[in-house]
């Protein structure tokens, strides 16, 4: 028996939806210890998924894509991460399963063959890497004659994007908030990329300057003040400001009120509507995780955790 926990994750923002040097995409995100997915598999006569998972037909099929000819596998899910609410449940249901044929018919295949594999990674690369690695990841985006078009993840046929830079998380505790609704998804997704793209050049530097020459250091030298900042800047820029624009009136509001509550920074996961904010001690976190389950409990609903990073990426233990 197999056991499988990969963390989920927070994406910043994309940085280039312009291409005017050529590459497009590039973002930022963080991976977290919870949620999660925790997987069970093992060896079958054929593919069967058991357990809770709305994205049991995604696991069939990326177990399916890497698995030998004739040989099967069986996966029971214990949890896994709500999906469409910008925590990257897709990426990590896919590279579980995948990752589970691998180990259990002793195929060698690394993180990033999985990722190619199963189809995932091709607009962002944090949730390959995050599998791998966990910790803050920045990436460096496709080049656009490769990818061909703005498009997301779901609609690219792109490889993950190379890694340029990752670092441990520090240990701060992450307040997250997932109200009562889902994000952009499949065809809605590629139509508001179609509708939104390209970027203004002038927006995707400034949203580069402030990942570089803030964000970045923020991290290494462990300045959530900065850090904060940050993420206060790239709401309002770039096609971050075009995801949360496409928000309710509720969600968008949230992100002010967490603010308001004593975060350090509050932004928006990916397509949302997660909403999410940093603080440096768990008592801090835990007020504010009340002050923001009234808020969500007042207007559209929802449920709000206090996490921490994961920084070592998915883990994988034999029974």
């Amino acid at each position: 028996m197999l056991d499988i926990i990969s963390p989920s994750r927070l994406h910043l923002s994309l940085i280039d939806l312009n291409a005017s040097l050529g590459r497009i995409d590039g973002g930022m995100g963080i991976c977290l210890e919870d949620p999660h997915t925790h997987i069970r598999a093992e060896i079958a006569e054929k593919v069967e998924i058991t357990g809770s998972s709305l994205l049991a037909e995604r696991m069939k099929s990326a177990a399916s894509s890497v698995l030998p000819e004739g040989k099967g596998i069986h996966i029971h899910v214990e949890e896994d991460v709500p999906a469409h609410v910008g925590l990257g449940s897709g990426t990590q249901a896919s590279l579980c399963a995948a990752a589970a044929v691998n180990e259990l018919y002793d195929l060698g295949m690394s993180v990033r063959e999985l990722g190619i594999a199963v189809g995932r990674g091709g607009t962002s690369g944090i949730g390959v890497a995050g599998f791998e690695t966990g910790g803050f990841i920045v990436d460096g985006g496709h080049r656009f004659s490769q990818k061909g078009s703005f498009s997301p993840s779901s609609a690219s046929q792109a490889p993950p994007a190379p890694i340029i830079f990752r670092e441990d998380f520090p240990d701060w505790h992450i307040v997250l908030a997932l109200p009562d609704t889902q994000g952009a998804h499949d065809s809605t997704e590629v139509d508001i990329f179609k509708e939104k793209c390209p970027i203004p050049l002038r927006e995707v530097q400034e949203v580069s300057h402030v990942v570089l020459m803030q964000m970045m250091p923020a991290i290494i030298e462990q300045d959530i003040e900065n850090f904060g900042e940050s993420i206060d800047h790239i709401q309002t820029v770039g096609f971050k400001k075009e995801e949360v624009s496409l928000q309710s009136l509720e969600v968008k509001s949230l992100i002010t009120f967490m603010r308001n509550a004593g975060t350090f920074g509050a932004g928006m996961s990916s397509f949302g509507p997660a909403i999410y904010g940093f603080v440096e001690s768990e008592n801090e976190g835990r007020q504010i995780q009340g002050s923001v389950q009234e808020y969500l409990d007042e207007t559209i609903g929802g449920t709000v955790m206090l996490t921490t990073a994961n920084n070592c990426g998915a883990t994988i233990q034999e029974e």
